[in-house]
């Protein structure tokens, strides 16, 4: 009980690691934010969402799709015994990849992409976790 709920909280941190690397370290070096850009901010990501540039927008692609991947294998191996704190952990990944789509005004590609490669993400994830759990 005490591993899983330790997978689940590790998978967590990894999952949210991996999408910070790729969003904000990684995609923002290659494809800085324009001058005064606040991506913590809601309201200014709300209110420049265009001037963000295409480069960092596919990072942000990415991330969702990294993220839910290395969150859930490293809870499946962490667990060892159940699937549970993977599915946790992708779950939550998926809830916020969503309400991040439809809290932010973003361009139908963008909304496409980002949920179609955060699904494929979690599938990617599911099968690398299995590989660890033995039932």
């Amino acid at each position: 009980m005490l591993r899983n709920i330790l997978a689940t909280i590790v998978g967590l941190i990894v999952a949210s690691a991996s999408v910070h690397l790729f969003e904000n370290v990684l995609g923002q070096s290659f494809f800085p934010l324009p001058e005064g850009a606040n991506a913590m901010d809601m309201e200014w990501l709300i209110n420049n969402m265009a001037n963000i540039p295409v480069g960092a927008k596919i990072f942000v692609i990415i991330a969702h799709f990294i993220g839910p991947i290395a969150g859930m294998l490293v809870a499946g191996f962490i667990s060892k015994t159940s699937m549970i704190p993977a599915y946790i952990v992708g779950v939550i990944m998926l809830l916020a990849t969503f309400f991040n789509i439809f809290m932010l005004p973003k361009e139908l590609w963008f909304r496409l992409a980002d949920g179609i490669f955060v699904i494929a993400g979690f599938f990617f994830g599911k099968s690398l976790a299995n590989r660890y759990v033995f039932n």
